[in-house]
C-alpha cells in the first residue's frame, strides 16, 4: 500500500508524515500537488502547514487545485483520505469534509499539547483505541475552531461522525478543555464516505517514542 503525502506549496509537515509512516511501516511516498495522484495510490494524507500562506482561508486556494478533484474521486472509490491541520482545511474547503475551520477564539495561533477523546472507536482511524480513549497531541494552528450549526452538528453526531473531542485528561469536556472554541470541543469528523477523516491535532508529531509519545501511531495505522 502506497499512500501518497500531498505537498503544496507551504506544506510543512509533509516530511514529519513520511517519517512518521516509516516509523509504523506504512509505504509513503511525497507528491507534488500538481503532479497529481500516481496511478496505484492506495491513500492520501493532507498535511499540515500554510498552503498558500494560507491567504483569502486557511486551506482555500489549495482546495481548488485539480489533485482535489483527483482526491474526491479517488474518496469516492473507497481510496482512504486523511486530512491534517492544514489538511482538514483543505478538506472542509474541498468539500471532502463537513463544517468549516475559522479563526481560533483567542485570535492568536497555538502550538501546544492537547488530550483527546474518542468518539467513535468503529472505523479506520480510531480502531487502535477504545471508544471514550484519551490519547494525547500536539495542536499548531490559527484557524482551528471546528465550525457548524446546530442542527447539521446534531446530525453528524447521531450519525457517528464525530472522531475525536477536545477533553481534559480524564477525559471530561469541558470549556476549559477546549484549545480554540470549536463547536461542541469537535477536534476531528468523518466525512459522508467513512473513508475520509479530517482532524486539528497533529498525529505524525506523536508517533516517534524519541518526540515524546506514540499516541498518533493509531491514526496513521488506518491506512495499514
Amino acid at each position: 500500500m502506497t499512500v501518497v503525502i500531498v505537498r503544496f506549496g507551504g506544506s510543512n509537515c509533509d516530511r514529519d508524515a513520511k517519517r512518521a509512516f516509516d516509523e509504523i511501516d506504512v509505504e509513503s511516498e511525497i507528491v507534488w500537488h500538481e503532479d497529481g495522484l500516481p496511478e496505484g495510490t492506495t491513500g492520501v494524507l493532507l498535511p499540515g502547514g500554510f498552503s498558500y500562506g494560507d491567504y483569502l482561508r486557511a486551506g482555500a486556494m489549495a482546495a481548488r487545485s485539480p489533485i482535489v478533484r483527483e482526491i474526491r474521486a479517488a474518496a469516492e472509490r473507497g481510496v482512504p483520505v486523511l486530512g491534517v491541520c492544514n489538511g482538514a482545511q483543505i478538506g472542509s474547503e474541498g468539500g471532502l469534509a463537513p463544517g468549516a475551520f475559522t479563526t481560533n477564539e483567542s485570535a492568536r495561533f497555538q502550538c501546544e499539547r492537547v488530550h483527546l477523546r474518542v468518539e467513535n472507536a468503529a472505523t479506520p482511524w480510531t480502531d487502535a483505541y477504545e471508544e471514550g480513549e484519551v490519547i494525547e497531541l500536539p495542536i499548531a494552528h490559527g484557524e482551528g475552531r471546528f465550525e457548524m450549526s446546530d442542527d447539521r452538528l446534531s446530525a453528524l453526531e447521531a450519525d457517528g461522525r464525530v472522531l475525536f473531542r477536545y477533553c481534559d485528561a480524564e477525559g471530561r469536556v469541558t470549556d476549559a478543555s477546549n484549545p480554540n472554541g470549536s463547536a461542541a470541543n469537535v477536534a476531528g469528523v468523518l466525512g459522508e464516505r467513512r473513508n475520509v477523516a479530517v482532524l486539528m491535532p497533529h498525529p505524525e508529531r506523536a508517533a516517534l517514542p524519541e518526540l515524546g509519545g506514540t499516541d498518533g501511531q493509531g491514526i496513521l495505522a488506518g491506512f495499514a
